[in-house]
């Protein structure tokens, strides 16, 4: 069984990234929407480390 890496969270955007003049889709909105993304990753590499067997420790 291949591991897979913990995903890693969305760098936020700095204040100056944002030119406050209502872009659509704005650098935050693509930020939230890397959020939720992000967050659903998390459950399924949580999920997918609680399912994964645990092997006993070798005794050599």
């Amino acid at each position: 069984m291949e591991l897979r890496p913990r995903p890693q969270p969305p760098r936020e955007p700095e204040p100056a990234e944002c030119c406050q003049s209502g872009c659509d889709p704005c650098v935050y909105d693509r930020y939230w929407d890397a959020v939720e993304k992000f967050e659903q990753a998390l459950l399924e590499w949580e999920s997918a480390q609680t399912m994964r067997p645990i092997c006993p420790k070798s005794t050599d």
